[in-house]
């Protein structure tokens, strides 16, 4: 089963925090023309980017900027739509969910509601309250615009693993799910870092990704009534180089978790994964987060570019023959 692969282009970043703002500014020609490398002959590839909401606090910046310039060669728009509106309240959430239809529909391919609203973190969408509304609402408005207009969008939301036993997420996101909610629901994206925050043998890493993949299809899914035949997709996965973190080992590792879910992608449903992310934010800085990239923030390719190249070559959706 073929994936579809994407790439989050953009420099900014949040981490533990706050938000992390790149070294040095994005180079539209520098980022297309590495773009095009990856995407080789293949027809198609899903460029990332993020658009946060807002209402009465602090509006974080899209990233990347006017992402729509990325898209040629029949690349396709994968926008998130992050609810960051701290009071809570949906005043003007919906609307801006129909805007972002409206906006970019003839070149988005999918629109996620929502950025991990299971993490309760400061930058994610877990801290924000009411975030279980803002995802099932935003849903149902989003693919009701579509429609209203015509576009054929992939609607769906992401979520990171749930390790913790008592995490009520997913039980109290089937309270809200109503069968509205459910037939509108395109997909949901799992975002993982395996071998980032906890360290992971090597000969053991394509295990841990059968496990936690196979997990959230078979254990946490079910908890929402979210059937098989809503497809899972790989949101975000990536591994930071760095002091004692070497840039060769970075290749491997997104070698054998691509490969792994490759391998699940029939059995568990799977249809695309974006590796977060194109480029360091800043290449010289010692926090984790700073080293994300395939390439360095000069835009210099690490060994794992050609090897993201390669796996998309191999593994993506190939061209049609003609003759």
């Amino acid at each position: 089963m073929p994936l579809t692969f994407g790439i989050y282009p953009g420099g900014l970043l949040g981490d533990d925090h706050g938000i992390v703002h790149p070294a040095l500014p994005d180079r539209p020609d520098r980022i297309t023309d590495a773009l095009d490398r990856l995407q080789g002959a293949g027809p198609a590839l899903s460029v990332r980017a993020y658009q946060p909401f807002a209402a009465t606090s602090p509006q974080e910046p899209p990233t990347p900027v006017d992402p729509q310039q990325y898209l040629g060669r029949g690349r396709v728009l994968d926008l998130v739509l992050p609810f960051r509106e701290q009071s809570g309240r949906l005043d003007g959430w919906l609307e801006f969910v129909r805007e972002a239809v409206r906006a970019h529909g003839p070149h988005l391919a999918s629109l996620q509601i929502c950025e991990e609203p299971n993490a309760n973190l400061p930058v994610l969408d877990g801290s924000s309250p009411n975030v279980l509304n803002a995802l099932v609402q935003g849903v149902v408005a989003a693919k009701e615009e579509a429609r209203e207009l015509g576009h054929t969008i992939a609607v769906g939301f992401n979520a990171v693993p749930t390790f913790d036993p008592a995490d009520t997420f997913w039980s109290d996101l089937a309270a809200l799910a109503d069968e509205r909610f459910l037939a509108e629901l395109d997909y949901v994206g799992l975002d993982f870092f395996p071998d980032v925050f906890r360290p992971i043998a090597a000969d053991q890493l394509a295990a841990a990704v059968t496990g936690v993949v196979t997990a959230f299809r078979r254990t946490d899914l079910p908890k929402a009534a979210i059937p098989d035949t809503v497809p899972i997709r790989i949101c975000e996965n990536g591994w930071p180089t760095g002091p004692e973190r070497p840039e060769h080992r970075q290749a491997e590792v997104l070698d054998a978790v691509v490969r792994a879910v490759a391998a699940l992608a029939e059995d568990l449903n799977i249809d695309g994964y974006t590796f977060f992310s194109l480029r360091d934010a800043d290449t010289g800085a010692d926090g984790l987060f700073h080293h994300f990239g395939l390439l360095r923030d000069d835009y210099t390719p690490k060994p794992a570019f050609e090897t993201y190249r390669r796996l998309i070559d191999e593994l993506g959706n190939r061209p049609v023959a003609v003759g």
